[in-house]
């Protein structure tokens, strides 16, 4: 290494595959000025011979971590450093991450053109409307319904869910094939459709446009490359919420085992739901309540848990009829699970397998603060258990009775017909003691 200048310096450079031609002026005096040189392999291999032969580089594959105590040692002795990153370093690049270890003062940030931008000058199509997302990490596994938050594609799939084009970075085992499988598995197949650009800016670029994901499965695409996920919006969507009782699937000739459209609205309303939200279902059923729960929360997840299977497949057969990717359901009987779940913002009880009292408290230790319990019975018993249990804790409560009625034709005229009626008990963790 040459002798170190006297201001210190680290400048964040954006560089493609078409390396030292694709700089600009300015970029270029930055590397020939360097003492450190900081990239991938591949990148460092781009401009290498180009470089003072006193500047000292240093290949990061593998050693990420150790980025931030290289470009601290080199400022402090007074050496010029560049740090490389694919593109534009803060678009899901090193320049956010590195500036939040170290602060910002000292940096200086030479972008290039991005990779997406020129993926989507492949693709002719505008991107000013997409949503960023990426799977270019660890081997994620195969996408599968009900996954949980913790899946490698998670977000990656909840984006999807909620915009209908977005553009994502891939990676050697998150590949295009396997999202195309995941989009399949999601119920997507049909409606969306895959652009893939690889190897952008080097000889053997390609790019395909707009295929199904039953082909993009069937291709092994160049790495690297970006896919744009674009979804045709669903003719009919189902509604967030206020979905009507014969919409669900439910257990036959037992129809009839489904938290009714009125106790749903009202129990929903009770949770004071945040889009980011993490609910507990115990005793899902045909997945009513959670589902609707999932379509409000959709930066949120729903835990169930089902102990009778066929409701349980009932139920996982409506998450997938309506597509609803942020809900997770077990077979089991509460409190078994529970432990392996997330603190909830909410929860909502409308079958306790006779364990109510032990899961009142169970749940009024795990709610978050600000936290609501909400459930629902048919019953004197577990009423007068419920609010014992509530007394006994110290917990504040109120009681909703709802009962309504409904219209039903009788020859040319419609008289109305009452339900059965359903008490609704709602607790708040800021009022347990």
């Amino acid at each position: 290494m040459k002798p170190c200048s006297a201001l210190p310096s680290c400048t964040l450079l954006g560089i493609l595959d078409d390396g030292w031609g694709g700089l600009s002026e300015l970029a270029r005096q930055r590397l020939t000025a360097a003492d450190l040189v900081i990239g991938a392999g591949r990148t460092l291999d781009l401009i290498r011979p180009h470089l003072a032969a006193t500047a000292e580089l240093r290949d990061m594959d593998g050693q990420l971590g150790q980025v931030p105590g290289w470009v601290a040692a080199a400022r402090e002795a007074g050496c010029q450093v560049v740090a490389l990153a694919t593109g534009d370093p803060l678009c899901h690049g090193i320049a956010s991450w590195l500036t939040a270890k170290l602060g910002t003062e000292g940096f200086e940030i030479l972008p290039a053109v991005s990779t997406l931008q020129l993926a989507f000058a492949r693709f002719q199509t505008p991107w000013q409307d997409i949503k960023i997302a990426t799977c270019h990490s660890a081997d994620a596994g195969e996408w599968f319904v009900g996954a949980p938050p913790t899946h490698g594609l998670y977000r990656l799939m909840r984006s999807i869910a909620r915009h209908p084009r977005v553009a994502l970075f891939t990676g050697p085992e998150n590949n295009p094939a396997r999202l195309a499988r995941a989009l399949i598995v999601a119920g997507y197949g049909e409606e969306s459709r895959l652009s893939v650009a690889c190897r952008l800016q080097l000889p053997d670029e390609s790019v395909y446009r707009r295929l199904t994901p039953a082909e993009a499965a069937e291709i092994d695409f160049p790495q690297p490359n970006i896919v744009l996920v674009e979804r045709e919006p669903e003719s009919a969507p189902p509604p967030a919420f206020g979905l009507e009782d014969d919409e669900y699937i439910q257990r036959t000739p037992e129809k009839g085992l489904i938290t009714k459209q009125e106790a749903r609205a009202l129990s929903l309303a009770k949770l004071r739901l945040k889009p980011d939200a993490i609910v507990w279902d115990i005793g899902a059923a045909t997945g009513s309540v959670g589902l609707e729960t999932a379509r409000l929360a959709p930066e949120g997840h729903v835990w169930a848990i089902e102990k009778n299977a066929g409701d349980a497949a009932n139920a996982r057969a409506n998450a997938a009829r309506f597509r609803v990717g942020n809900y997770t359901l077990v077979e089991g009987k509460a409190p078994q699970h529970l432990d392996t779940w997330p603190d909830p913002d909410g929860v909502f009880i409308g079958g306790s397998g006779g364990e109510l009292a032990a899961l009142i408290r169970l749940i009024l230790n795990r709610l978050k603060p600000g936290g609501r319990l909400v459930m629902n019975f048919v019953t004197l018993e577990n009423l007068a258990t419920a609010t014992a249990t509530l007394k006994e804790t110290g917990a504040g409560w109120d009681v909703v009775q709802l009962q309504a009625s409904r219209s039903q034709p009788i020859l040319d005229m419609h008289r109305m017909a009452a339900q059965n009626p359903v008490w609704i008990v709602t607790a708040s963790k800021e009022d347990a003691s």
